[in-house]
């Protein structure tokens, strides 16, 4: 007679690694993704050496609870498929459709009763990491995930970092350099949270067996981490695309808002080749841009 049990445990899959990044992606841009894929990238050599299955997603929120005024989502959802097209980024709508203000708070716990065993990632910049304590609960979301911090910083100090690691001249002086930036970003971050920083990805993805499903329960049972990656990633905001996507032109009113937005923005074909006078313009999927100029988005018109 087989032995049913081993046979079962044989065909139970390891526990996946789920990894989440938040935010309106109002537009979505080449900043979001390259945070996204970067994790992807760092994670994907370890899931394949521990057999595990890997899922990035972006994570859209259905209307954050610092603004006052968002794109519609379905559009939002849109462009996020446009600009994830043939890469292997997942998209979440868990948020979504929601009724807002829907806090992280929620919706991590939400995520770790339905994958009560993965490894849970939720993927932050520096920014928001040293503003937790203004979000809803937010130092508890360690509770629930692992936090990957990036270092988001804008292009001139990105140069200014890339410049100073290639004036060293031995591997042992880059090391110390990325230590002491670690080191830097570590100790800002709120007195609750430093005592969790780890320091490789590989520490974040230690399965949560005894975790419950339970939300009473999950906090006493699973304690998260934080790795801080102190490579820069740039400040991209898509606060300023969109404002650079609005007519600036202040003619009369001969003309709609939205015909000055088409007659004021770069030609995709500058997009597309890199060469538009815009520079927050090229940070766009061309793809994403174009879906944009289709639909009128971000011109005054849009919120009469």
């Amino acid at each position: 007679m087989p032995n049913t049990s081993k046979n079962s445990q044989k065909n139970t899959p390891a526990p996946a690694i789920r990894a989440y990044l938040g935010g309106s992606f109002d537009p979505v841009h080449d900043g979001h993704l390259q945070m996204a894929m970067t994790v992807y990238q760092r994670l994907l050599p370890i899931a394949k050496q521990q057999q595990r299955a890997l899922h990035v997603s972006l994570l859209p929120n259905a209307r954050s609870p610092f603004k006052e005024k968002s794109t519609a989502p379905k559009h939002r959802l849109a462009m996020l498929k446009l600009a994830t097209l043939n890469t292997p980024l997942q998209i979440n709508e868990l948020e979504l459709w929601q009724t807002p203000p829907v806090y992280t708070i929620d919706s991590v716990r939400t995520l770790r009763q339905r994958y009560p065993h993965d490894s849970l990632i939720f993927i932050i910049g520096m920014d928001s990491a040293l503003s937790l304590s203004k979000w809803k609960n937010g130092l508890e979301l360690t509770y629930y995930v692992n936090l990957w911090v990036f270092n988001r910083d804008d292009l001139s100090d990105i140069n200014h970092k890339n410049n100073r690691l290639l004036a060293t001249t031995t591997h042992c002086a880059n090391k110390t350099l990325v230590a002491q930036d670690t080191m830097n970003l570590h100790i800002q971050l709120p007195a609750q949270l430093q005592s969790l920083r780890i320091d490789a990805p590989i520490d974040l993805l230690q399965p949560t067996s005894q975790a419950s499903t339970d939300s009473r329960l999950l906090k006493n049972t699973h304690q998260g981490h934080i790795y801080i990656d102190s490579r820069p990633i740039a400040t991209i905001s898509s606060t300023q695309i969109r404002q650079q996507l609005q007519p600036t032109d202040n003619r009369s009113n001969i003309i709609s808002a939205a015909a000055r937005q088409m007659t004021s923005i770069a030609p995709i074909n500058d997009i597309i080749d890199n060469t538009a006078p815009n520079p927050l313009a090229k940070w766009l999927n061309p793809a994403v841009y174009q879906y944009i100029i289709a639909h009128q988005l971000y011109s005054a018109a849009q919120f009469r």
